[in-house]
């Protein structure tokens, strides 16, 4: 659909973060409601850190408001203003996308996982049997080392400076996946995949989370921040001979799970 088409009876959807200058979804969902022209528009909604509870209580009271897609830093800290969360959302303590019920309440669940694995399938890399250190296990790094273990993962060394999110999600994943060895600390030794999932990259001035030249040669390095492309990890990374694997591949994994969420096929 053209902006120019919009009108009176345009369903509205929206992104809530900050920052929200390098989110993908207004560029795929716009795109796909053009191409099976549907009525509707995605906007990013730039909502500053301590105004979460009051944007959402604003928005709640657009009758043509029917579905956000959640990103950071507000992943955990609206699951209160959710009457309905989904099992992903719940082990995670998180979510990444809220639809509107007929009644007016908001239902919540977590895709982030999901998208990373098909992400990675989609690209010719079965996690199955890896052993895998991740970096950040916020709302997306939880979601991503759930999806990890049960997608058959040998092992997972979960590091993050919050420490106690950190060991909370571990002993949770110890419960949950008694095959698979949970740990914690930053473990690259034999490491068949290296990810990012902080905040890191999203800024032009943030540090790498790591140096992919301390990796072993055959890690796979992998970010999930979508823009750039080629972040400064993973330029880093292609200069120190290792492979990569892009933010975007996860966004498209996950936007077709956030799409069918909302009642429509990401095509």
């Amino acid at each position: 659909m053209k902006l120019e088409q919009l009108d009176g009876s345009t369903l509205l959807y929206g992104i809530v973060g900050d920052p929200i200058s390098a989110v993908r979804s207004p560029e795929v969902f716009n795109a796909m409601f053009a191409r099976q022209g549907v009525n509707a528009v995605l906007l990013p909604l730039h909502v500053p850190p301590n105004d979460i509870e009051t944007a959402w209580a604003g928005l709640s009271t657009l009758r043509n408001l029917r579905g956000l897609v959640i990103t950071m830093p507000y992943k955990a800290r609206v699951l209160p203003l959710l009457s309905q969360i989904g099992k992903a959302g719940k082990l995670a303590g998180a979510v990444n996308a809220a639809r509107r019920a007929p009644n007016g309440s908001w239902h919540g669940d977590m895709f982030d996982g999901q998208g990373f694995v098909a992400g990675l399938r989609a690209e010719g890399h079965d996690p199955a049997g890896w052993n895998v250190s991740l970096r950040g296990v916020g709302g997306a790094g939880s979601a991503i080392a759930i999806a990890l273990a049960e997608a058959g993962v040998a092992s997972l060394a979960l590091d993050d400076r919050d420490q106690v999110r950190r060991d909370r999600l571990c002993r949770q994943l110890q419960q949950v996946f008694p095959n698979v060895r949970i740990s914690t600390g930053a473990r690259q030794i034999q490491a068949d995949a290296v990810i990012n999932a902080t905040p890191l990259g999203m800024k032009a001035t943030d540090p790498l989370p790591f140096d992919p030249a301390e990796l072993p040669p055959e890690s796979l390095v992998v970010d999930v921040v979508t823009k750039p492309d080629i972040t400064a990890l993973l330029q880093r990374a292609l200069e120190t001979g290792h492979k990569v694997h892009a933010g975007h591949h996860m966004h498209r994994g996950q936007a077709r799970c956030v799409a069918e969420f909302f009642g429509y096929r990401l095509d």
